[in-house]
């Protein structure tokens, strides 16, 4: 199976974290990973994200990190929210989280528009906190928590 996944990743924090594992240990074919472009990563955060290049960066070190398979894993840069998963034929399925689920139908009726088969979705459960919140990386840039959810009085 050839799968995509995509985000901002940045900061990378334990959330990203099971995403990519989980694109990883299904992606046998190969595992595309979208990551938005600066200028649609600003367009809809609050805050400053980090440039591409530090994000790309980041995210190639954390896919050597967890990559137990050896799978192919091929960086775009994403300018829109479904991008070249709409369009890519070659993709089966799409690494989503609880949160992002809701997308996969609309996703898949574009898919659908473009002739294409429609992507099964592999939902991974939300990483959370101590607090029990959900990890994000507005909440670690805030200080709120750390990369794996830790409050920072402790």
């Amino acid at each position: 199976m050839r799968v995509a996944v995509a985000g901002t990743f940045g900061p990378i924090h334990d959330g990203h974290r099971a995403l990519l594992a989980t694109a990883l240990e299904v992606g046998a074919d190969g595992v595309v990973v979208g990551l938005t472009g600066d200028r649609f990563a600003n367009s809809s955060r609050e805050r400053a994200v980090p440039a591409f290049t530090d994000r790309a960066d980041a995210l190639r070190r954390e896919l050597d990190a967890l990559d137990r398979w050896g799978r192919p894993v091929e960086l775009r840069e994403i300018a829109s929210e479904h991008d070249f998963a709409a369009s890519d034929g070659g993709l089966d399925a799409v690494v989503v989280s609880r949160e992002t689920a809701d997308e996969v139908p609309d996703l898949n009726d574009e898919r659908r528009e473009n002739g294409l088969e429609p992507l099964v979705a592999v939902v991974v459960p939300l990483v959370l906190a101590e607090d029990g919140d959900r990890i994000s990386s507005t909440r670690v840039v805030a200080g709120e928590v750390d990369e794996h959810g830790r409050s920072g009085s402790d």
